[in-house]
């Protein structure tokens, strides 16, 4: 009997003893032609080329060398596994592979995304060799003429192999090319019963009822074959071509929603065999559906019959040498997701696939995932049976692997390949690709009919790129320098990547890791992104908006006050992307989501992700953290229609609140003020004119300017009304960020509450952008305006190796004055 056999929980990974060296390409047929004395260096397994050059300290990442021009031999002697019948169980293989067993070629490899299941015979002390072929050559073989050729992503020939463009995209990230068994090795030594073919798909009926689906086949006499989910069971029940099928029912099953909206319900699954327990994991019930509205040109996601404002990041890679795929390896990462209010992740199809693991965090954490096929920006060949094949099996793999997952919410057939072809002047009819429009939507049918599938990204408008239709990549607001006003203007439905800009690391980072002059530097500029060919980076995009918002012009900043400008060009994303959120997510908005281009950088530097490559969050970071809340507060200029309140309640309850606005000169004195108590339902917004709560007219926005201003900061609080705590803040600056800078004097101290610690703040005045640098713990929320007259309070959270008894100590600053408050 065929098929794929269930690891149940025998599997043996075969992670030691493997040895690497590289040799000239081609010059190796077989292991044996591999010298013993060729130096040989220990390599780790699942692993890359990279990682174990880095270990034997001959690789540098900031610097990286070729990889693709040499063969790789990998070489173990399976000196623990015993003679006998097994299966070698390859999950990944970056790029062309052969694999030999004593000697004897018993598979050839061609897709860094495929895994394999070998039948063996083992007879003791075997050899196990996987020799990853020298990929240049084959990257400059002519394939069949392309339509169109990106210049982001070099060379040409990647479009006819099946392996990452991580490392193939220069100015974007470093040139560090996959090689190597990047997925784990592993030996299985099934025993009857053997289960085969293990299809499992949770779902949930809108009466409320979750349900699973299981079928499988077996080698063996069975007895007794239950599935169980939680407390529930279902005997499986045989069907044709020797198949048994199970549905189990669940009335009235708690759902998993995104943690932004609920709470993420998991339930245990198993398989019982003849009174043997076997875990499966953990599934959630939810419902998708995409509304593309009357017209056909929205896009928003609906879970469980909820429109979700999806709000989040694209991944990149948890390291760009290990290409890791471990929990300890995601974990750090998305926990600062969720952390920063983050319910959805995007994996591009730039990227690679990452393993069940990334899924069963997302699934544990609440957050939803995009996810692209790994295709992007080529024109990939239409009649290419074998090329085809590939892409069949890996759409196959990842969706069978991720069967469990609720958090998969989007599958999408890969990046920029309709928006390639049109910007290159291609009319709609020359765009078309098969792959993503033909092969792939009837694989995502047949093994999850769950999951919505979009064709691509961008797409859906007149141009595939259009914001105000489907799905776009929105750079408006960021790389074209469009004035902020511009999120509005372009309609935006749905972003799955926006918002790219340099962001700079925090000064532990850079004093750590990059101790060199910012932006003049040669090293600090090969870490700033840039398009290939284009004339300009997104340090120069950063420094258009620092002179937008702050009024400084960046060159002279930069020479007369270098500090100033470094904490500005920290600040200034921060408030770019919180505004630009306040209009996507504000009363009256038709936009449904907008991923951040990226979540994590590659390297220590001004890059695009909002956490640096050590896992330390940016300070847009926590701008974003602050624009993501679920009970939030925003201010609107409508300028002569006045300056609007917009509060959002996403959770499932409602809230009784109290409102409070303020309008303050010099950032302390109190002009005009009103407050109301308001009731918000769950899942609703209610918008607000400042006027209506001041109960008379006052020229908030400053826009009919009958005088002087009399004000320069107006600030909107919201608290829960029975506790008095605050939920959220926003702020506006009729007068600009800069006629707001104020010396104010903030008093700091710090408190213990059982295990926790505590940063109490006040300030006489606004303080724009408070600063919480402390050696041994970081702030919960940091880069932040505090209001005048209210203590704030910060919590602490401790770093790796920081006992709980350790007093935090440090400094706390605010832009616009000198002022350093030790604690």
């Amino acid at each position: 009997m065929g098929g794929r056999v269930a690891d149940l929980g025998g599997g043996v990974r075969l992670s030691e003893g493997w040895n690497l060296v590289l040799t000239e390409a081609g010059t190796g047929i077989l292991p044996s032609d591999v010298s013993l004395t060729s130096g040989f260096i220990p390599a780790p397994v699942p692993g890359t080329v990279a990682e174990a050059l880095e270990k034997a300290g001959r690789f540098d990442r900031a610097k990286p060398q070729p990889l693709h021009d040499r063969d790789a031999w990998y070489i173990c002697r399976l000196v623990d596994a015993e003679a006998g019948d097994a299966i070698l169980r390859l999950e990944g293989l970056a790029t062309l592979c052969e694999v030999f067993l004593n000697g004897q070629k018993i598979l050839t490899s061609n897709s860094m995304f495929e895994a394999h299941d070998i039948d063996v015979t083992l007879v003791g002390g075997d050899e196990l060799a996987l020799c990853f072929r020298a990929l240049e050559p084959k990257l400059s073989e002519p394939g069949p003429r392309a339509r169109w050729r990106p210049q982001m992503i070099t060379p040409q020939g990647l479009r006819m192999v099946r392996t990452t463009l991580l490392g193939h995209m220069p100015g974007w990230c470093p040139e560090v090319q996959a090689v190597g068994p990047w997925r784990p090795v592993s030996l299985l030594r099934p025993v009857a019963p053997v289960i085969r073919d293990l299809s499992l798909r949770p779902d949930l009926l809108e009466n409320g009822e979750g349900r699973l689906y299981a079928s499988l086949s077996i080698e063996g006499d069975v007895e007794g074959l239950v599935l169980k989910c939680g407390e529930a069971e279902q005997a499986f029940e045989k069907s044709g071509a020797g198949r048994h099928t199970a549905i189990l029912k669940i009335p009235d099953v708690a759902p998993w929603w995104p943690h932004t909206h609920g709470v993420p319900q998991l339930h245990d699954v198993a398989l019982v065999v003849d009174g043997v327990e076997y875990a499966l994991g953990r599934t959630g019930f939810r419902r998708l559906s995409v509304d593309r509205g009357a017209d056909g040109q929205d896009f928003a996601l609906i879970v469980n019959g909820e429109r979700i404002f999806c709000r989040g990041a694209v991944w990149t890679t948890a390291d760009i040498v290990r290409l890791p795929g471990g929990r300890d390896d995601y974990e750090s990462w998305l926990r600062l997701a969720a952390q920063a209010g983050m319910n959805m992740i995007r994996i591009g199809g730039t990227m690679a696939y990452e393993t069940p693991e990334f899924f069963r965090l997302c699934d544990e954490l609440g957050l939803l995932v995009w996810q692209d096929f790994m295709l992007a920006n080529f024109d990939y060949p239409k009649n290419d049976a074998a090329f085809n094949a590939h892409v069949e099996a890996e759409v196959s793999e990842l969706l069978n692997r991720t069967r469990l997952s609720p958090s998969l919410a989007i599958l999408c057939g890969g990046s920029e390949i309709h928006q390639q072809a049109a910007m290159m002047g291609l009319p709609e009819r020359f765009r078309a690709s098969p792959i993503v429009e033909e092969i792939i939507p009837p694989l995502v049918q047949s093994l999850r009919p769950d999951v919505p599938y979009v064709v691509n990204s961008p797409s859906g408008g007149a141009m595939p790129f259009s914001p105000n239709a489907g799905v776009t990549h929105y750079y408006g607001v960021g790389a074209y320098m469009r004035p902020l006003a511009d999120a509005r203007r372009a309609d935006v439905r749905f972003a799955a990547e926006s918002l790219a800009f340099a962001h700079v690391p925090q000064a532990r980072t850079l004093a750590r890791h990059l101790p060199v002059p910012a932006v003049h530097s040669p090293l600090w500029k090969e870490r700033v992104p840039r398009d290939r060919g284009a004339s300009w980076d997104f340090e120069d995009v950063r420094d258009h908006y620092l002179k937008e918002l702050y009024g400084f012009e960046p060159n002279r900043l930069r020479r007369e006050d270098p500090d100033l400008y470094l904490n500005l060009s920290r600040a200034v994303t921060g408030e770019v992307t919180e505004e630009t959120y306040a209009e996507w997510r504000r009363h009256g908005s038709g936009c449904n989501g907008a991923l951040v281009w990226t979540l994590q950088d590659l390297l220590p530097g001004a890059g695009w992700g909002v956490i640096d490559s050590t896992g330390e969050p940016k300070p847009v970071w926590y701008g974003l953290r602050r624009a993501f809340r679920p009970v939030q507060v925003l201010l609107m200029d409508e300028g002569t229609n006045g300056l609007d309140v917009h509060v959002i309640n996403e959770g499932d309850a409602a809230l009784e609140l109290t409102l409070e606005v303020s309008c303050l000169r010099d950032g302390r004195q109190k002009v005009v003020g009103g407050d109301s108590e308001l009731s918000i339902g769950p899942r609703s917004k209610q918008k607000i004119a400042c006027t209506d709560l001041f109960g008379a007219f006052f020229d908030t926005t400053y826009a009919f300017r009958f005088g002087p201003p009399s004000h320069d900061v107006t600030v909107a609080r919201l608290t829960a009304r029975e506790s008095g705590a605050v939920i959220a803040e926003a702020f506006h600056f009729p007068l600009g960020r800069a006629k707001a800078f104020h010396d104010a004097e903030i008093t700091a101290s710090v408190l213990r509450e059982g295990e926790e610690w505590f940063l109490d703040l006040r300030s006489d005045r606004l303080a724009q952008l408070v600063q919480i640098d402390f050696e041994a713990y970081r702030a919960e929320d940091d880069w932040f305006h505090l209001s005048p007259g209210v203590t704030r309070q910060v919590r602490l959270y401790p770093r790796v190796g920081t006992a709980v008894e350790t007093v935090p100590t440090g400094q706390v600053r605010a832009v616009g004055s000198r002022r350093v408050i030790e604690v």
